[in-house]
């Protein structure tokens, strides 16, 4: 017997044998062309067929009708029609959850969609929990934890590449890698687990030195997973970009020009922006997260002093400064003065770039000589618009050059990484183990150790705990 896990603290018995059947609007909620009503269990066609009917009223046995086919029709309990709609069924195991789907594509009214899901409910089914379709798809082996997880991530995915690294996740990718790491590991942990049924024997039919190079081994690729969590989250998440500089360089106006809209104040009033402003947009199929920040300066007031704090404070979170300043505010050694204070709070894997504003106020001739100690400065007008494609294309070369391939496996989920360390700390006792000669019993719990971690990421070990936290952040129709 198996558990759903709900939004609730309890959790919903589940059999696939003799489940619920369970309904939800698949479509967000709110007016549209259409709704999408989802049905899915063991009497899903019967409750259908109670009122599904062609359009010249005649009724329908859903389980007649062929897999993957999609048919149009009404909507009719007893006499009333509700809505003319297109049903597509799908029989199981043939489907997202194995189980025998219904699917209604209704019109777009939140009255009607509310009535059909009330008409489906007093056939027998009930509301579906958040994340319960998918749950049932991971219970009924259509998908592993992982590959549901990228479920989530490709619904949320604002880019290309996010997009891209969720299809590759919920393809199989990182499960592949993931099931074959467990399966060296169990091939040796059953020789070990023979080794202590002979053990008054004195026999060993795995070899130390063989298993020493399968640790290091898949250290390696533990490793590289790991690494790649940096790039997955950015990729997620967006990559942080912070606008610094003086007050009144023009941080704010670069700001609105970047995303195509007033999102900040702009002033000739030194000192308008407070506080960080954040916005996003994607740049060639890049997520870029651009901040807005306080000016950088010495002042009395305090809740500019805040700003100029929390300013320092992005520099640090950032993957990409934009330093920017006024062409005709500052020579070059005061710039190389602004520059190395800014540098004192770049991390270890910031990128800067240096950009002169109101290129339309000075001769850009003199302005690139005053300058031209600076390698790969950019020299814009936010103002005019002049110059900036070639800003943008410096995000999307930064990027780029930390050569990522979205082909690979990339690690986007904080729950992996924890996963994959704890995994790695216990293969670290294994080659610690083999190399001090200890016993294979102590071996073998490591061995089951790292394997019970590389468990959790697929699903092949699960809590109810777990399973609660991820299933829970889906949407109910999902």
């Amino acid at each position: 017997m198996l558990y759903l896990a709900g939004i609730n603290p309890t959790f919903i018995r589940y059999d696939p044998l003799n489940s619920d059947t369970i309904v939800a609007l698949a479509t967000p909620d709110g007016v549209g062309a259409i709704g999408i009503i989802r049905v899915s269990g063991k009497i899903a066609f019967e409750i259908c067929s109670a009122l599904f009917h062609k359009k010249n009223g005649k009724p329908v046995n859903v389980a007649d009708l062929k897999s993957h086919t999609v048919h149009f029709g009404v909507i009719k309990e007893k006499d009333i029609v509700l809505d003319e709609v297109l049903m597509s069924v799908f029989v199981g195991p043939h489907s997202y959850t194995a189980e025998n789907i219904v699917e209604f594509s209704c019109h777009g009214s939140r009255y009607i969609q509310q009535q059909l899901i009330q008409l489906l409910i007093r056939k027998g089914a009930r509301l579906a929990e958040a994340g319960e379709f998918t749950l049932r798809a991971f219970f009924n082996k259509r998908l592993d934890l992982v590959q549901a997880e990228a479920v989530a991530d490709l619904i949320a995915s604002t880019s290309a590449t996010s997009h891209q690294v969720a299809m590759q996740q919920m393809r199989g990718g990182f499960s592949s890698k993931i099931k074959v790491l467990r399966e060296n590991l169990v091939n040796f942990a059953s020789l070990i687990e023979l080794e202590l049924d002979f053990s008054e024997e004195d026999v060993e039919f795995a070899d130390r030195n063989n298993l020493k190079q399968l640790i290091i081994s898949i250290q390696r690729i533990i490793h590289r997973l790991i690494d790649s969590f940096e790039l997955g989250n950015v990729i997620k998440n967006g990559i942080p970009v912070a606008i610094v500089g003086k007050p009144n360089a023009g941080k704010s106006t670069l700001l609105n020009v970047l995303l195509d809209e007033d999102r900040a104040i702009v002033s000739e009033i030194p000192g308008t922006t407070r506080d960080t402003i954040e916005d996003e947009i994607s740049i060639d199929g890049i997520l870029f997260r651009f901040i807005d920040t306080a000016g950088i300066r010495q002042t009395q007031d305090l809740i500019e002093q805040i700003g100029v704090s929390r300013t320092f404070e992005k520099i640090q979170k950032s993957s990409i400064i934009v330093y920017l300043f006024d062409v005709h505010e500052l020579t070059s050694k005061e710039l190389q003065k602004e520059i190395d204070e800014v540098r004192e709070h770049l991390n270890e894997h910031s990128q800067l770039i240096i950009v002169g504003n109101k290129i339309e106020k000075e001769d850009l001739k003199y302005t690139e000589r005053e300058f031209a100690a600076f390698k790969d400065i950019i020299f814009i007008s936010a103002k005019e618009r002049q110059n900036i494609d070639a800003l943008r294309k410096r995000f999307v070369d930064l990027f780029d050059s930390r050569t990522v391939n979205v082909t690979e496996t990339v690690v986007t989920n904080a729950r992996h990484v924890q996963a994959l360390q704890n995994a790695g700390s216990a293969l670290e006792k294994v080659y610690d183990g083999l190399s001090k000669n200890i016993s294979g019993e102590l071996i073998s719990v490591d061995i089951k150790n790292a394997l019970h971690h590389l468990g959790l990421i697929t699903g092949e070990v699960s809590t109810d705990d777990l399973l609660q936290n991820i299933f829970s952040k889906f949407c109910i129709g999902k």
